[in-house]
């Protein structure tokens, strides 16, 4: 036993030394795994600060304003500069092509680009879902369709930022959304007749079921619009992410063409995605205000017959 105790301490002591060494070499190497996957999500995430080629600059912070309990941080972060930024784009862009357009009959250049999109959602997605009365709100229409169009596209140029990966920027964009497909009900079919819409036409004994129901759907429609866009925008910077992290995960450089194609396709699909949430938005807004607009016109149509 005399032999045999300090032999097994021994061994005792290595196998506990070993342990702590896997297990610190383990945490360096998550924390590098960490350290660079925290770099790449730095594009995806909001910030205080912008990346630029000649470095990063600090945006200006405010202290937060208090109102009660709750706590608003109104300082300027990154896709509040982009979402600013898409706003000026906008507003220049439109200016340009309508003073190009007065100028010339027929549609040419910028103008002409723009004349396609403009009568594209004219003819395929306020007509369809709002019919005639569509045309008072074209406006608003283009207006969504460009400003998100010009935030999904920001993202993908260098240095750039999505801000509708932003979940406050989609859902500010779904609370105006929310509020022109009330007030186009109410402008189309009266606040009375509006209101006698959510009892759903039933007998007043079933009222206490059906009016949270009807309540519950308008804000069900909106919240849709929020979680679709910001996640449709955020899920393909996560996608190319996660492929560019593949080359640390297995750290070889065999892997990185592979990891790189498919990063690459992804990012010439994030181009369509930037066009289809933009559509998506703006048709299902035109489809959820002309449900309001077309009832009225249903209603007398059938008391006619």
């Amino acid at each position: 036993m005399s032999f045999w105790v300090p032999d097994t301490i021994a061994t005792l002591q290595g196998a506990v030394s070993d342990t702590l060494h896997s297990a610190r070499a383990a945490a360096e190497s998550g924390a590098q795994g960490s350290a660079i996957f925290s770099e790449l999500l730095h594009h995806v995430q909001d910030s205080h600060e912008l990346e630029l080629p000649w470095g990063r600059v600090e945006l200006p912070a405010f202290p937060p304003v208090h109102i009660g309990s709750v706590s608003i941080d109104l300082s300027i972060t990154k896709h509040v500069v982009f979402l600013w930024v898409a706003a000026l784009f906008v507003i220049v862009l439109m200016v340009a092509a309508a003073k190009k357009n007065r100028k010339s009959k027929i549609p040419t250049g910028l103008g002409g680009v723009v004349e396609i999109f403009v009568t594209f959602i004219r003819d395929e997605i306020a007509l369809p879902n709002m019919g005639t009365v569509g045309l008072k709100y074209l406006p608003y229409l283009l207006t969504t369709f460009f400003f998100i169009l010009t935030m999904n596209l920001s993202g993908i140029i260098p240095y750039g930022s999505t801000a509708t990966g932003n979940i406050s920027v989609t859902a500010g964009l779904a609370a105006i959304a929310f509020l022109m497909i009330q007030f186009s009900a109410i402008r189309s079919q009266g606040f009375g007749h509006y209101l006698a819409h959510f009892t759903g036409g039933v007998h007043w004994a079933l009222w206490p079921i059906m009016i949270p129901i009807e309540v519950l759907g308008i804000f069900t429609k909106v919240f849709a619009l929020c979680m679709r866009l910001f996640a449709n925008m955020t899920g393909g910077h996560i996608v190319i992410l996660s492929f560019i992290g593949l080359i640390f995960l297995f750290k070889s450089y065999y892997i990185a063409p592979a990891s790189v194609g498919f990063a690459l396709f992804v990012y010439l699909l994030e181009l369509f995605v930037a066009f289809l949430q933009a559509y998506v938005f703006t048709m299902l807004t035109a489809l959820f205000m002309g449900l309001g607009i077309q009832t009225e016109h249903q209603e007398h149509a059938e008391q006619s017959h």
